[in-house]
């Protein structure tokens, strides 16, 4: 057995400098090139001495620099994946057009083309799709022109969701969103719901707040609005939306889908609103406590905060010198949404989940439901025969006791009711049944909505 004495110098290996078998690093290069250019050594020999390849010292002695790298060839075949390329690039589109937290990994990319019939591995899955995010990365960033907008020029609209607490419960309200281009003067409506009558309602609010309205409306692609997209900039919109810019003077403009940026300003005013308004969760009894305070704040915040390219003037101040030019305020359009209903045998109509009372002359006929945003309006041949504040729970029935006014010989509904208790009769009156005069200033003309139990009907 072979030992080193204690006192020998033991020199390292000139193989030591190599970190990986096959691999070349910067101190072999530099050490090949001194053997051969500086010794004049031949390849054969120093492959021997340094353990590396002839094709190894070749290449070193070729490359002319102190670094050797792998490289891929660039255009390798694709036996596998050559007929799910397409697929594949489909897949990534859609991924890239998610959001980060939808999107999907390349190994989940994978899974779904092994499953569609690929039987080739996720290495060639995986480079492909670093080339295509390479490539898409390197495309030419879009360009946008900044927008400038007159005095009185066009506003912005939009819709958003927002929490808050109504009563005591927590409630998801569609929040209306106005906003001025040239002085960024804005209001903010919240609504149970995103329909058409709240949107003429939020029109109304805003033109008579500031006093009249813009020469164009900007708007995304809502139904409530617009029916049908044709290409570019050509929209088929709601006639009854073109009612309401009609009478407002305005020129509705959709913007192209998918385009945010078109109306950039509300769209910005969504987030900002969100986190200055809305956190934390606003608490209120009823929706117009509500919306008088958004009201009171979106002026309050105009007057204090500085206008974005007007820097000496508040928003407010900048608002006070478009008014001037604002088309003038022409009054309220009569905003509803129309509906034909029957009139059942107990003199009520149904809509949007809840019974509404009429007068008894329409027993059996067709009425016309006006929806607004607050009240519903019922008319018989051009005759209103019922008005009532508006429900948007369900299963409600509101009541007006005068709608059962006996009119005919028979006053059997009045006994009914009289002997029910419920106090839906007018008892005074002279063609009823029974009753006490002081029933009159009970029954009122006032509406009166009762839940609908599920085991026993109507209750009070």
């Amino acid at each position: 057995m072979l030992t080193t004495p204690a006192d020998a110098i033991v020199l390292p290996s000139v193989a030591t400098e190599v970190a990986e078998p096959g691999m070349m690093t910067v101190e072999t290069i530099g050490r090949i090139r001194r053997e051969h250019f500086v010794k004049g050594k031949g390849i054969r020999r120093i492959a021997g001495d340094l353990k590396v390849s002839r094709q190894t010292v070749r290449k070193a002695i070729a490359a002319g620099g102190s670094e050797s790298r792998y490289r891929r060839e660039p255009h390798q075949g694709l036996p596998q994946l050559g007929a799910f390329v397409a697929r594949l690039e489909g897949l990534l589109t859609a991924n890239a057009e998610r959001s980060r937290r939808e999107r999907l990994t390349w190994r989940r990319v994978f899974e779904v083309l092994r499953s569609e019939g690929y039987a080739g591995g996720y290495d060639s899955v995986r480079r492909y799709a670093r080339r295509w995010t390479e490539r898409r990365a390197s495309m030419p960033a879009a360009v946008f022109v900044p927008l400038w907008f007159a005095p009185g020029e066009a506003y912005q609209f939009d819709f958003s969701h927002e929490v808050v607490v109504l009563g005591g419960v927590t409630t998801t309200v569609k929040v209306a969103h106005l906003r001025l281009c040239h002085s960024r003067m804005r209001l903010v409506v919240a609504y149970p719901r995103e329909t058409q009558e709240m949107v003429f309602d939020a029109h109304d609010r805003a033109f008579r707040l500031f006093g009249g309205a813009c020469r164009r409306g900007i708007y995304d692609n809502m139904t409530t609005a617009v029916e049908s997209v044709f290409i570019g900039k050509k929209r088929q919109f709601n006639r009854r939306f073109l009612q309401m810019c009609s009478h407002y003077l305005v020129e509705p403009t959709a913007c192209t889908p998918a385009a945010g940026w078109e109306k950039g300003q509300v769209e910005n005013q969504v987030g900002k609103t969100r986190e200055q308004l809305f956190t934390p969760r606003l608490r209120f009894q009823t929706l117009a406590e509500l919306n008088g305070w958004l009201a009171d704040r979106c002026i309050a915040d105009a007057k204090t905060t500085t206008h974005p390219e007007f820097k000496d003037r508040t928003i407010w101040e900048v608002f006070e010198a478009e008014r001037r030019a604002l088309i003038g305020y022409p009054g309220p359009f009569d905003g509803f949404h129309e509906t034909d209903v029957s009139v059942s045998k107990t003199s009520l109509v149904c809509f949007d989940r809840n019974r509404y009372s009429v007068a008894n002359k329409a027993v059996g006929q067709t009425v016309q439901v006006h929806a607004y945003a607050d009240r519903i309006l019922i008319r018989l041949g051009g005759e209103v025969v019922a008005e009532h504040p508006r429900q948007f729970g369900r299963d409600h029935v509101i009541y007006n006791p005068w709608h059962y006014l006996c009119s005919h010989a028979s006053p059997g509904p009045c006994v009914t009711a009289h002997r029910s208790g419920t106090g839906n009769c007018p008892r005074a009156l002279p063609n009823c049944a029974g009753g006490s005069p002081a029933a009159t200033t009970a029954a009122g003309s006032s509406s009166m909505s009762w839940p609908r139990s599920r085991r026993t009907g109507w209750r009070r």
